[in-house]
């Protein structure tokens, strides 16, 4: 049976799933990033899929490479924040050079979306994005279970766009600075961390977005106007994806994808940034969770190097 691997390259582990072209995992293993090292990160990855050949028989037909960060159209320079070791680097090539077979390279948050899509909580919807909340905010979006990449491979990187003004001004946020180089990108407020910010701003001191939900859990006031805030920010980043590309339907993913109050919630948070008609679509948990990456990463070079 010809199989397809994805890998997920984290910032704390990199995975391997081996999948046939229904997206079902026949083989999985997970090891430790190299984040500093780029050499033993080469080392590692060959080493996974050396691993998986062993075991399936090297029926291998092409390796999907999720990474995070974003990759220099011309140059095939790497910049990832969570992997150190990437920045700067030709990831693809040197991959490609090492595991001599087809490559299929897509970032974390589309895969997470393509698996979503296909055998997940988006199967059978005609569109679906997949948003990505946790230590950073992003995301992917595909039509009729094909990842739509767009022309520089980053359509779904919502995080980057602009903190509004008027929601700067009513809330007192600051401007901050954002990793990627440009200031006042939304993940910096509605992410993980961009949570425990709003909560300092507020005059609490929780150390990060657990902290805070479980304080407002307990009737902190102060805990739940920051929740508050962030839930405000987050139906002006939702009603804005929804007017841009309308999908049927929102899958969410990342750590901040497991508040259930965000199901119930968010629907009645969009609507007032949307004008009348426009429906809000539903907005669901994923199938796959943080597993989805590797699976993705699977199916995209199923897509891109498919079964003759």
């Amino acid at each position: 049976m010809q199989t397809w691997y994805g890998i997920d390259i984290g910032g704390t582990k990199i995975e391997l799933a081996a999948c046939d072209a229904r997206g079902a995992v026949q083989h999985r293993q997970r090891v430790a990033t190299p984040c500093h090292d780029y050499t033993a990160f080469l080392d590692t990855v060959a080493a996974l899929v050396d691993q998986a050949d062993q075991a399936l028989g090297n029926t291998c037909k092409a390796v999907g490479v999720a990474l995070p960060g974003v990759r220099d159209a011309d140059s095939g320079r790497q910049l990832s924040a969570n992997v150190p070791a990437l920045t700067g680097r030709t990831v693809g090539a040197d991959l490609q050079a090492r595991l001599k077979r087809p490559l299929a390279l897509g970032n974390d948050l589309q895969c997470f979306a393509l698996s979503e899509a296909q055998g997940g909580a988006a199967d059978g919807y005609p569109s679906m994005f997949g948003v990505i909340l946790g230590t950073g905010a992003g995301g992917g979006y595909c039509k009729d279970g094909q990842l739509v990449p767009g022309n520089n491979g980053m359509a779904g990187e919502w995080g980057h766009w602009s903190l509004p003004a008027t929601l700067q001004l009513r809330h007192d946020l600051p401007l901050l600075d954002c990793g990627c180089g440009l200031r006042g990108c939304l993940e910096r407020y509605v992410s993980g961390s961009g949570l425990a910010l709003i909560h300092a701003r507020q005059g609490g001191d929780a150390l990060d977005a657990q902290q805070v939900v479980e304080r407002a859990n307990g009737g902190d006031a102060v805990a739940q106007r920051a929740l508050a805030i962030h839930r405000d920010l987050l139906g002006y980043c939702f009603a804005s994806l929804i007017l841009a590309l309308d999908p049927h339907v929102i899958v969410l993913g990342g750590g901040l994808s497991k508040l259930e109050p965000l199901y119930r919630d968010l629907p009645a948070a969009i609507a007032p940034y949307l004008f009348a008609g426009v429906r809000v679509p539903p907005i669901l948990p994923p199938v796959f969770g943080d597993a989805g990456g590797a699976r993705g990463a699977a199916l995209l070079a199923c897509q891109q190097h498919p079964a003759r």
